[in-house]
């Protein structure tokens, strides 16, 4: 295997955060960043895995929350409210988890135990 990365927290939000910043920039399609994805895990060593998900799990569930209370807080602006609501429907905590999960097998990851 070539060239493997860091796998740290830091190192993982990071990339995380890297990520939606060319998103949101429109740098990146979804489509890339899912890409992106992809190959940065298959330079994770299959060691290091375990401890990869669980800080991305982590970073997305945090980024999730994040987006979830500046939702909330723009709650009183009925137009803001109503655009959020269409075009990005607000995950709750308890599924943030469950969606992190289900990005992560679109993204074709295996659960690792």
């Amino acid at each position: 295997m070539g060239q493997e990365v860091s796998i740290s927290y830091q190192a993982v939000k990071s990339r995380v955060y890297r990520l939606i910043d060319a998103l949101v920039e429109g740098a990146k399609t979804e489509e890339d960043v899912q890409e992106s994805v992809r190959r940065w895990w298959k330079l994770v060593h299959p060691a290091d895995r375990p401890m990869a998900q669980k800080y991305l799990i982590a970073v997305l569930q945090k980024s999730n929350a994040t987006l979830g209370a500046i939702s909330d807080s723009l709650g009183e602006l009925k137009q803001v409210a109503d655009l959020t609501d269409e075009k990005a429907p607000k995950l709750h905590a308890d599924a943030a988890h469950s969606h992190a999960a289900g990005a992560m097998a679109a993204a074709g990851f295996r659960t690792v135990q």
